[in-house]
């Protein structure tokens, strides 16, 4: 419960004094140090007397029931329908967001859906949901938020997804995906060049992150790199980029390669051609990638879901909808017997492709 004057602010406890009256943010590695009054680069977080507060906690930029397909996440309870929300701000400043609206914003009376933690785990049990999505913008920067609502949903059997960049720091990132049962995380390209000319950020505090939860917990992790021509799309890069992955994560964690379209504050580069994400794909599985996808653009092969050992189609996906499902019921392949890594039950969800808003007005 906050104990500020504004119910949604609350303290935080990742910080330390600097010795020139400074208060440093551990939150992510962009250590932002603050004066009296003074926001991080995210916004949501601000110094505010002798602390880092937390100023978006229980307010929101909107929520919305989605397929749990659209965060991308195909390995994890395929079919399910999740609630999504975000807050306001980012700790990154890629210039292609897509999300800038919410990312960006830097009014908090855009934050006009108002919840606790508790009213969204009963609205996602009430809705039918199997999770909740901390999406839009990046739950690092709401980390108390999310990490409370994953609490309350837990209480109810509702699991929890990050939807995040992975730009958190050591002690911040044990503790967020303590609490998180699946994560996509953006691996935005493979060269520091890209993260930091367009993103403001470092590869490999990403890459660490990576490791992390794919080794040190059991968050079911999905990658996702957005392809923009001529910055992060060469043959070279994906080469590396999916060789990284199969060595480092392990050939199981599934890529997604979506396409880009002009936004933001890059609107003289054209759209992603859907011949470059399925040249991704192609890269990907050559090097050992078992599960690839192409995203935002229609195409079923690239959606759908194959058996690695022989081949066979085990999920079929048109967009969001599935259109085909011969999984066993302990996620085998029929044929084959081959396993297929996730979190799968017997049978699918049928949510489809809805997206659905909902208001939970100002639910204490």
């Amino acid at each position: 419960m906050s104990t500020h004057e504004a119910p949604s602010t609350v303290s935080t406890h990742y910080w330390h004094w600097l010795e020139d009256g400074r208060i440093q943010c551990d939150v992510c590695p962009r250590a932002c140090k603050l004066k009296e009054g003074q926001r991080g680069l995210c916004f949501v977080r601000a110094r505010e007397g002798n602390e880092v507060v937390l100023t978006s906690y229980g307010r929101s930029s909107g929520f919305c029931v989605d397929p749990i397909e659209k965060k991308p996440l195909n390995h994890y309870l395929p079919g399910s329908p999740i609630l999504s929300f975000g807050t306001a701000g980012c700790n990154l400043a890629c210039k292609f967001c897509q999300n800038w609206d919410m990312s960006k914003a830097r009014e908090m009376d855009r934050l006009m859906d108002q919840a606790s933690p508790q009213a969204l785990a009963r609205a996602a049990e009430q809705l039918g949901c199997r999770s909740v999505a901390y999406t839009y913008n990046d739950p690092v920067i709401f980390m108390e938020y999310a990490i409370d609502t994953a609490r309350a949903c837990h209480e109810r059997g509702i699991h929890s997804v990050a939807v995040t960049a992975g730009y958190i720091s050591e002690a911040p990132r044990r503790e967020l995906f303590r609490y998180m049962d699946a994560a996509n995380i953006d691996l935005k390209a493979f060269t520091e060049r890209f993260y930091w000319r367009i993103c403001g950020a470092h590869l490999k505090d990403t890459l660490e992150t990576l490791v992390y939860v794919k080794h040190e917990t059991d968050t079911w992790l999905e990658l996702t790199t957005l392809l923009i021509p001529g910055e992060n799309d060469s043959d070279e890069e994906l080469d590396e980029m999916t060789r990284w992955v199969v060595a480092e994560l392990g050939p199981d964690v599934p890529m997604h390669f979506t396409a880009f379209h002009p936004d933001w504050k890059m609107m003289d580069h054209p759209a992603t051609p859907p011949a470059t994400l399925t040249r991704a794909r192609q890269i990907a599985m050559a090097n050992g990638v078992r599960y690839a996808y192409t995203g935002n653009v229609h195409d079923e092969a690239g959606g759908s879901t194959y058996c690695h050992h022989c081949g066979t189609r085990l999920i079929g996906r048109d967009w969001y909808e599935i259109t085909d499902w011969r999984l066993t019921a302990d996620g085998r392949c029929p044929s084959c017997g081959t396993t297929c890594a996730g979190v799968f039950e017997p049978r699918p969800g049928h949510w489809g492709a809805r997206r659905m808003p909902v208001h939970l007005g100002t639910t204490a």
